[in-house]
């Protein structure tokens, strides 16, 4: 499929999430559960809503930019770099979260669990010469 098909394959997942709240396109399989992400284009100012494959992690859940294996990164981790808060929704809820990259330590910890939860992005991370970040979502609106 190409970068044009899976934009549009995206898009179509996003309004099919938006319509049934997660039921039946709320996971990929395995237990990989997805979400949408809304950013705000650093370019353009609109927003951005992108569904993606999560992990959770404690409080906060986990994503990985790997933009199917390419060299760049996918524009909604750099929407993210230049402004970090963001919007989730799983199933129907939706959250605000602020997002940033895993520190040394953290991406040393979370990393043999992330690899093992979703394999796709071990083999990511073994075809692309850049180091693919993991991106820590963390709600704000939870007390």
């Amino acid at each position: 499929m190409s970068g044009r098909d899976w934009r549009g394959f995206g898009r179509l997942h996003a309004k099919l999430y938006k319509l049934l709240g997660g039921r039946l396109v709320g996971s990929v399989g395995l237990g990989r559960k997805v979400l949408l992400l809304t950013t705000t284009g650093r370019k353009s100012g609109l927003e951005r809503t992108t569904p993606l494959v999560y992990m959770p992690h404690g409080d906060d859940l986990i994503v990985y930019p790997s933009n199917g294996g390419k060299e760049t990164p996918p524009a909604w981790w750099l929407n993210l770099q230049a402004k970090p808060e963001a919007t989730i929704q799983i199933g129907n809820a939706i959250s605000e979260v602020r997002a940033r990259a895993a520190n040394e330590s953290e991406y040393a910890d979370i990393w043999p669990e992330a690899e093992t939860y979703n394999p796709h992005w071990r083999d990511y991370a073994r075809s692309v010469s850049r180091r693919i970040p993991l991106v820590v979502l963390e709600r704000v609106d939870v007390e």
